[in-house]
């Protein structure tokens, strides 16, 4: 029997028989990470509420045939309860956690900018003191970042002449230039191109100042860009409410 420790995110959980569950994380060490926790749908579990989605735990497992089996687990910080009071925050955490299990397919694989990705936007959300929408979108355009689709903001993405430019196209990959421009592109304004760029540098002063309709378009924009490289849509995100608009 082979014991490790790791610390990691909890993203989602599934009923295993009567009394077990399967735990999803993302993890520091060993990127995405699907283990047994056994017993802990018993009211006399020792895991109580450890290992609900949004917790950020360090946790003991060993080595199982299918599944490895957690067998200590120890909160480093408890997410859920500053989350699931707040509409609006809890399902940008949502999103976060779906977007986060897409990106790290591979179990196994090392995601260690992906994790700490994770569990720095969800300690923004539990903090409250940015827009939840913002923090979201600056997660997923940080996100697409690790997996190699950031989309291009001030220069072309077919040709890379530097802009601004006026037009926008998802399955270009981003910002065109009035000789690239794919017919059906998105005709974005400056605003929204300022807001996706400080998005993805962490630049927070530009984008608290944003206007509401750049945020909108900027969302728009972000996940119409995800979900094109994802090849899915993602259902939490047409749930996720943005009160600033």
């Amino acid at each position: 029997m082979t014991l490790y420790r790791d610390t990691g995110v909890v993203l989602r959980v599934q009923k295993l028989g009567e009394a077990d569950r399967i735990i999803t994380l993302i993890t520091r060490r060993h990127g995405k990470l699907r283990a047994v926790a056994k017993g802990i749908r018993r009211t006399s579990s020792r895991f109580g509420a450890r290992l609900e989605p949004f917790c950020h735990v360090d946790v003991q497992c060993y080595t199982g045939r299918t599944l490895d089996v957690i067998t200590q687990v120890e909160t480093i910080d408890a997410f859920a309860p500053r989350l699931v009071d707040d509409y609006q925050r809890y399902t940008a955490g949502c999103a976060v956690l779906e977007t986060a299990e897409r990106l790290s397919a591979e179990e196994g694989e090392p995601v260690m900018r992906l994790y700490m990705l994770v569990a720095g936007c969800l300690r923004a959300l539990s903090a409250g003191e940015r827009d939840p929408s913002l923090l979201l979108d600056a997660f997923l355009m940080r996100a697409m970042a690790f997996a190699g689709w950031a989309p291009a903001v001030f220069e072309c993405a077919k040709c890379g002449i530097p802009g601004p430019h006026q037009s926008f196209s998802v399955p270009a990959g981003g910002a065109v230039c009035p000789v690239c421009r794919p017919p059906g592109s998105a005709s974005p304004s400056q605003d929204t191109f300022v807001l996706m760029d400080a998005l993805m540098h962490g630049v927070w002063d530009t984008a608290d100042q944003s206007t509401s309709s750049a945020r909108r378009e900027a969302s728009g924009l972000v996940a119409a860009h995800l979900q094109w490289h994802l090849e899915r849509q993602l259902r939490s995100l047409p749930l996720v409410e943005r009160k600033s608009y």
